[in-house]
């Protein structure tokens, strides 16, 4: 069987640094942190008092006040962003066959919020269970997909993936396979997530996960830094409309890349740690590779997980190099997490389209906030610190891992390369 050939044809994005991806980009590039103080909840009793929220969101912009109700904040993000990418797409909805369109997204917590305060508001009450009748559907996961495809009327695949960190790559990739296997035409897909909670706060604050740096907040993402010091939670979402090749060309669709490969790994070791070594990361970038049939010389950049823990960022590197040999020192390496924060199940989603608009435009957005060399970081690799960097790119790479050792990672390709 030949596989169909899989192109982007729509992005939307709503990040703590822009709320569409004009505003994203510009952001990116020019190196702008979206880290501040909390404003959703008080934070004194709170070990981290700072995340990357989303600035200027207002859910009454886009959603009537009785339909906003009804959708937990991660909902609302999915819904906005998918609307963008889908008219960026040019999909006339009149048209196209919608029992062939899908909608495959991944969230890796979904509606934390709500689960929060119905609980909170149970355990104030008397016993009894008053509960919201949208609890549940506010709540749980699928529920993001499912309210586009309402909205839509798309009858395609319709589902969450939920491999935490990784979900919205793990999602991508379900996608590509659903088109190039030919079961589909067109797939709205990407991830939304919604954790700064006190719940989300607390949680990852118990296990030490967090930075923080409540001082200067806006420095406190600092992937490969040696003063790093944890991850920086942020939320929002992504949203890429992945097209079968002549699908898009027929109706005559811009086309931003192709999608080349995605490659799936275990690292069947920790939890929450990755193998200090990057065994399961080393893998899941041969396995992706081997599916687009590229060697690692081909591969330009690589927009890696890099979260700004000790452990992870040292462990991914050191797969990198011992990935693509001497040509790492060749390759542009970064992490846009130093700017939008961690965005958990969204975060595969946004850097895949960080990843795709630094091919379009030729410029590979910067590593933020480094100020001191970590010993056990390989100097010769080149971290794109701290300034943007213009670099003609064919083949871009996206990193994705999550806690419980799910690894996930995507090719993009010029389709002209």
């Amino acid at each position: 069987m030949e596989l169909k050939r899989v192109v982007v044809t729509g992005l939307g994005a709503l990040t703590p640094i822009g709320n569409n991806i004009q505003e994203y980009w510009d952001a990116l590039i020019s190196g702008k942190s979206g880290c501040a103080p909390i404003t959703y909840f008080d934070t004194e009793k709170f070990k981290t008092k700072f995340a990357c929220e989303l600035k200027n969101f207002n859910a009454e912009d886009h959603f009537d006040r009785k339909e906003a109700r009804k959708l937990d904040r991660f909902a609302q993000y999915a819904l906005v962003s998918s609307d963008e990418a889908i008219i960026d797409a040019g999909i006339n909805l009149d048209e196209v066959d919608k029992f062939r369109v899908g909608v495959i997204w991944g969230a890796g917590i979904g509606g934390l919020e709500t689960f929060q305060n119905e609980v909170i508001n149970f355990a104030e009450g008397d016993g009894t269970p008053r509960f919201n009748p949208f609890f549940i559907p506010k709540m749980i996961a699928d529920i993001a997909p499912g309210n586009i495809s309402i909205k839509h009327g798309f009858m395609g695949p319709n589902y969450t993936t939920v491999s935490a960190c990784a979900s919205s790559a793990n999602a991508m990739i379900d996608a590509f396979n659903y088109i190039r296997l030919g079961q589909c035409d067109v797939v709205v897909t990407g991830g939304s997530e919604a954790a700064v909670t006190m719940a989300g706060m607390g949680g990852f604050n118990a296990m030490h996960a967090l930075s923080t740096r409540n001082e200067s907040p806006e420095t406190a993402s600092r992937p490969f830094d040696a003063t790093r010091d944890g991850f920086v939670l942020g939320e929002g979402a992504g949203a890429l409309i992945l097209e079968e090749y002549e699908h898009a060309k027929k109706r005559g669709a811009k086309i931003y890349a192709e999608v080349v490969g995605g490659g799936m790994s275990s690292d069947a070791y920790h939890m929450t740690a990755p193998h200090p070594d990057g065994i399961g990361v080393e893998r899941v970038m041969l396995n992706c590779l081997q599916d687009a049939n590229m060697s690692p010389e081909d591969v330009d950049t690589i927009n890696t997980h890099g979260t700004s823990t000790m452990l992870g960022d040292v462990a991914e590197l050191k797969a990198i190099v011992k990935v693509f040999g001497e040509h790492a020192k060749d390759i542009n390496i970064n992490s846009t997490k130093s700017m939008t924060g961690h965005l958990l199940g969204a975060a595969g989603a946004i850097e895949a389209i960080a990843s795709i608009l630094a091919m379009k435009y030729g410029i590979v957005p910067p590593t933020i906030n480094h100020t001191t060399v970590d010993e056990n970081i390989d100097p010769s690799l080149n971290l794109t610190l701290n300034k943007a960097q213009k670099r003609d790119i064919k083949v871009a790479m996206s990193n994705t891992f999550g806690f419980g050792g799910h690894n996930a990672c995507v090719l993009f390709k010029k389709l002209d390369a």
